[in-house]
């Protein structure tokens, strides 16, 4: 069963009229202090990954069925060229399809990689990933408290420690102005990243 968690600072009050409306078949929920995030090395949204019934990692962190269509968009009416929308939805289609695939086959399924691989593409924190959460859980409780001014410093120490974080970028400039997290700022971030990518994507999918 697939269950939906949303990173979110703002709690329920800011993601219940999403995950309503959206009026899904499968649990949704609603991650404050982006412990999931933390635990499963997740640095974007939509990531996915794929446990077992018995517990056990079978696809480590990885983008779900997603590509850097978004950044061909036109930003005055936000439209997104047809080519670049068909390779989203190719790339969705296909991770949905390996989804069922494991479904229907378990540990046969050829989109399951192999014990040693699994453990390659699991990334232990190193000590930059942990001060970088312990410097976004200070800012989050700062701005709790009133604190908002205080709590800037955390949290631009928390994106310098974990660059590649957008979680922490998106939700710092959430809490900061909400028109911050879809705003220049954004746009400039994703600018910067050249030929880089905002989704690797999914190896091997």
């Amino acid at each position: 069963m697939p269950i939906a968690i949303a990173f979110d600072s703002g709690g329920n009050v800011v993601t219940e009229s999403w995950i309503k409306a959206a009026k899904p078949t499968y649990p949704c929920l609603i991650d404050r202090r982006h412990l999931v995030a933390e635990l499963y090395d997740m640095v974007n949204v939509p990531t996915a990954v794929w446990i077992d019934e018995r517990g056990k990692i079978v696809r480590p962190s990885e983008p779900a069925g997603v590509t850097d269509a978004f950044r061909k968009m036109n930003r005055t009416n936000l439209s997104i060229p047809t080519d670049a929308m068909s390779e989203l939805q190719a790339k969705r289609k296909a991770y949905l399809d390996a989804l069922r695939d494991w479904v229907a086959h378990g540990a046969a399924s050829r989109f399951v990689p192999g014990d040693v691989e699994v453990l390659k593409r699991i990334h232990t924190p190193d000590d930059a990933q942990v001060r970088a959460a312990a410097n976004f859980r200070l800012g989050e409780f700062l701005f709790e408290h009133g604190h908002a001014e205080a709590a800037q410093k955390y949290f631009e120490e928390a994106k310098r420690l974990r660059p590649e974080s957008w979680n922490y970028k998106r939700q710092a400039w959430a809490l900061e102005d909400p028109m911050k997290a879809g705003g220049p700022e954004f746009w400039a971030a994703v600018d910067s990243l050249g030929e880089g990518k905002y989704y690797p994507g999914a190896e091997d999918i």
